[in-house]
């Protein structure tokens, strides 16, 4: 995406491109950690035209070593962007409840595959319905019929032709996270009860990376979790040590709310890269050393 693009689209921007010759594909990225599942928050009721993905299934691979939410392999990725309609060259707007986390993961995951027109609805499907704006109940009609909890649904995406090229995105692995701490600047954005190792909810080991810097992801978003201006996220990320040319990562437990903080960092004009894998990966290997405290360690 040209430099001079932001990632970010309001509703009232949107709603304007939707209607115009050029409407942007869109994934309704809807998730939630235990549940219920998002594709129950598309069905009774999403932005018309949008196609629900499904973080677990088509925006992470299965859980393993890797950690929770590892990369998806580029075929099943490229297949369910595929059936949501994305193709080459025409832009993708992602959005979920409001906060971007999931919609960040979605923005990320087809930026590293190679879609370089991604954006992400600030505010998400909240600020849209905040705004007034037509919201569509049901699913896509399929070659069975449609699937609708209101009335006639959608038709379904016409099938796009994505084809998905990892690395277009930097990524780091449990060797590069540890090196960028001792050597850049690495932000564990997860809570910061769980950085000092006093709770740790998911995981089963509490604590962070060593020499890894507290940065809750909260910290980026306004109270009504929109991302907060880049001025302020640029005073953010620089108290932290977080600029312009000095090398930079997030992660997170599994991956994706690390997502949100790259994409925050990229607002502020400081490129990051993300660990995939974040804490969960770590975790993986019990011979890897785990700090707790204020201190970075």
């Amino acid at each position: 995406m040209n430099a001079a693009v932001s990632p970010l689209v309001d509703a009232a921007r949107l709603a304007a491109e939707l209607a115009g010759d050029s409407a942007p594909v869109l994934l309704d990225s809807r998730w939630r950690l235990g549940g219920p599942p998002g594709a129950e928050s598309y069905l009774a009721g999403h932005l018309p035209g949008a196609a629900f993905v499904d973080l677990d299934g088509d925006l992470a691979g299965p859980p393993g070593g890797g950690g929770r939410h590892p990369l998806p392999d580029s075929a099943t990725f490229q297949a369910a962007m595929r059936r949501a309609g994305v193709s080459e060259g025409r832009p993708v707007v992602a959005y979920d409840d409001g906060d971007s986390i999931a919609a960040a993961r979605a923005w990320w995951t087809l930026r590293y595959f190679g879609h370089d027109q991604v954006r992400v609805l600030d505010g998400g499907f909240s600020a849209w319905v905040a705004a007034g704006l037509p919201v569509t109940a049901g699913g896509p009609a399929t070659a069975g019929g449609p699937v609708t909890a209101d009335g006639p649904a959608r038709p379904a995406p016409a099938g796009g032709d994505f084809t998905a090229v990892p690395g277009g995105m930097p990524v780091l692995d449990a060797d590069g996270a540890a090196e960028l701490a001792r050597s850049g600047v690495l932000l564990d954005v997860r809570a910061a009860e769980r950085y000092r190792g006093e709770t740790e909810p998911i995981d089963p080991v509490a604590g962070h990376i060593p020499g890894a810097l507290s940065a809750p992801v909260t910290g980026s978003m306004t109270a009504d979790g929109r991302f907060r201006s880049p001025a302020e996220l640029g005073d953010r990320f620089a108290a932290l040590g977080a600029i312009a040319g000095r090398p930079a990562g997030a992660y997170c437990g599994s991956g994706v709310t690390a997502a949100h903080e790259v994409l925050a960092l990229a607002l502020a004009g400081v490129p990051a890269a993300l660990y995939v894998g974040s804490w969960s990966g770590w975790l993986a290997d019990p011979g890897r050393p785990v700090a707790t405290g204020l201190d970075p360690g």
